[in-house]
């Protein structure tokens, strides 16, 4: 009896889950029902900007001094003092390193005593010969004793040559001792410290103490491709731009924190041959550092002009999908339905990106709401004018 109980207790609570399961399904079918069908989404669209734009390549440049010196003692000695702070702003003819003067001082003396003494035996010599012509004009000489006096007296006016020249020598390692600043610039960190002992003469010698780098102007250098090259060539045979050989062609340069390109510079070098390895061309542009925000060593973006001015069609970049493997713009069509336009795009700037082929300038381009839509889909069109979009004449050339 008790298992009899337990069965029919079951089967009546499956019979109650069932009935509830039938009417909840009748509740959803009834609400389905009673659904509105969805409105069209609303979209915005605006016609394509039609604009005149220059195209312009970038590049990775790093930044160089326009001249670089290494100060090297010109004479050896003992270093007895330094006259700046490391990293400051040297201008030309500063003192920078003083050597110790004195064994040059005395050099230069002893110069001084030889030259006097050899100007000595010059009046003697020259009062000799003065004395053996007159000897042998009145026939009281020989003409020998009158040449040998001429070999004197050029012998010492020889003497007296060399020893100028050795005055000279000794004056100038004496001024040597002063290790002045050759031109304008920044220095950098001393790298031997006074009393040690410094030996001079050439480069392979002598001891570097210091570097000095002019920053204002500075260099920017950077490589160009071989098909930039090639482009820049044939655009300077059409007439497009002229050559950077030729004619200082403007460049742009920003640095890392920046947006868009804020300083302005020009070319200055093209280098004559291509690096063998990759087939790169290396390029100087110089810009104006009047604050030292550029500093040699550092990197930089910098473009150059690419194309000759040109009208373009421009859209906002957010209008522009990708539909697997191509870029397509949904334009409006006939009774609001939308086309998707396969496009070839081109440079992007300040948010406008040129479209190359797709369309023609008079339709009408969807720019907002583009999650909602597809293809063949019938919208509420919300229009925004052209003229909405930033007014610029400059796009980077690379997509």
């Amino acid at each position: 009896m008790g298992l009899h109980r337990t069965r029919s207790g079951n089967a009546s609570g499956l019979l109650t889950a069932l009935m509830w399961l039938a009417a909840a399904v009748a509740g959803c079918d009834s609400r389905e029902e009673q659904a509105a069908p969805m409105a069209p989404p609303a979209v915005t669209v605006m016609p394509p900007v039609r604009r005149e734009v220059t195209d312009w390549d970038e590049f990775t440049g790093r930044f160089v001094s326009t001249e670089r010196i290494e100060l090297r003692a010109r004479v050896g000695g003992y270093l007895e003092s330094i006259t700046f702070t490391d990293g400051q702003v040297v201008r030309r003819g500063d003192l920078l390193f003083r050597i110790d003067p004195r064994p040059f001082a005395a050099a230069a003396a002893e110069a001084e005593a030889r030259l006097a003494s050899a100007r000595s035996q010059l009046t003697l010599a020259g009062r000799e010969y003065e004395r053996a012509k007159n000897l042998l004009q009145y026939r009281a000489g020989s003409e020998a004793s009158l040449e040998q006096h001429a070999q004197a007296l050029e012998a010492a006016r020889a003497g007296v040559s060399q020893a100028e020249a050795a005055l000279q020598r000794a004056r100038l390692d004496l001024e040597f001792t002063e290790v002045r600043a050759p031109l304008t610039g920044r220095i950098g960190r001393h790298l031997v410290s006074p009393g040690n002992l410094v030996p001079g003469g050439d480069a392979s010698t002598a001891t570097l103490l210091a570097t000095i780098v002019t920053m204002d102007p500075i260099d920017v250098v950077f490589d160009i491709d071989q098909a930039s090259g090639l482009r820049y060539l044939r655009l300077a045979e059409s007439g497009g731009r002229p050559s950077s050989r030729e004619t200082a062609n403007p460049a742009q340069l920003a640095l890392a924190d920046e947006t868009g390109f804020p300083h302005r510079g020009h070319v200055v070098f093209v280098d004559n041959e291509a690096d063998s390895g990759i087939g790169a061309i290396r390029l100087r542009a110089r810009f104006d550092n009047p604050r030292d925000l550029f500093l040699p060593g550092g990197f930089a973006r910098v473009r150059l002009i690419a194309s000759a001015p040109y009208q373009a069609l421009l859209v906002p970049d957010a209008a522009v999908v990708t539909d697997q493997s191509r870029r397509v713009l949904y334009v409006l069509g006939p009774e609001n339905v939308l086309e998707a336009r396969p496009i070839r795009i081109g440079p992007l700037h300040d948010g406008l990106r040129v479209i190359r082929e797709g369309l023609r300038g008079d339709e009408e381009v969807v720019v907002t709401g583009l999650t909602r839509v597809r293809a063949g889909q019938t919208v509420v069109p919300q229009r925004r004018p052209a003229d909405t979009a930033p007014d610029r004449t400059t796009v980077e050339a690379r997509p």
